[in-house]
């Protein structure tokens, strides 16, 4: 079984991770586009072409599904993507996890880039889903700039400043970029300094959108499988490696340990 996940830039690892954890034994295409990144501030048509291309390059490798590791990608791309590559290769798109963070009826605070907060996209998942809660939209400015190039005083300084914007009686934060989950622990560490330690629980979407790409495959999870994935990595198109940014996180080291895949740079 081979599974490939395509993004911008590094936010595919988490996913990626929870996908080598939950079977060590699928071979993973890392599919990103250093050429073009970052995606946000394009258009949604050349986006599209951008995501285009990355898709292709992933699809050549003849995977058994795609997985749209990115939530602006799924927004303006998932149709395309879709209408091209389907049913051959069953596309799985990522979508904040709003529903479940809101099922509670608590305070949900949606950490979310500046351009998908307040966006038609996320107000129409907050109308629909979260009608029973009280809802904070937090953009966060700068911080999946500083998780792509693991910048730590940049971390550091867009969690703070998310952290200000979020209300200190929070119940549930919903990490609405993929790379914001790289940093779960910074930002866990921010929000309990602003809550005075209060229970906050954390929704991402990297193990929802793993688990659906193998559902999508008829598959399960298999922990206990030998560790024989393979990984490749395309960097806008071309066969390479790891960039050096995506060691600097748990989830990188995680999927270079079983092979000792070499690292670029």
């Amino acid at each position: 079984m081979k599974i490939a996940l395509m993004d911008s830039g590094i936010g595919l690892l988490a996913a990626a991770a929870e996908t080598r954890r939950l079977r060590p034994d699928a071979d993973l295409v890392l599919a990103s586009d250093p050429d073009g990144m970052p995606w946000g501030p394009r258009t949604p048509e050349d986006l599209t072409g951008r995501a285009l291309q990355v898709a292709r390059a992933a699809a050549a490798l003849a995977p058994d599904a795609l997985i749209v590791a990115c939530n602006t990608a799924s927004v303006h791309a998932l149709a395309t993507l879709r209408a091209e590559l389907e049913p051959r290769i069953p596309v799985i798109g990522t979508v904040p996890a709003i529903k479940p963070a809101a099922a509670g009826g608590g305070r949900v605070a949606i950490w979310a880039t500046p351009a998908t907060t307040g966006s038609p996209y996320q107000t129409g998942l907050i109308r629909e889903f979260a009608g029973g809660a009280q809802v904070t939209e937090v953009p966060c400015p700068g911080l999946a700039d500083a998780v792509q190039w693991a910048d730590e005083e940049a971390i550091v300084r867009t969690v703070a400043a998310a952290a200000e914007l979020t209300p200190p009686d929070v119940t549930d934060v919903v990490l609405g970029c993929t790379h914001y989950e790289l940093v779960e622990d910074a930002v866990r560490a921010a929000l309990a300094e602003r809550t005075g330690g209060a229970e906050i629980t954390f929704h991402g979407s990297a193990l929802p959108v793993a688990v659906q790409a193998l559902r999508r495959l008829g598959a399960g999870p298999a922990e206990d499988r030998p560790a024989t994935g393979r990984l490749t990595v395309l960097l806008s198109g071309r066969e390479s490696q790891l960039p050096p940014e995506a060691l600097r996180y748990a989830e990188g080291r995680l999927l270079t340990a079983a092979e000792g895949a070499p690292v670029a740079g």
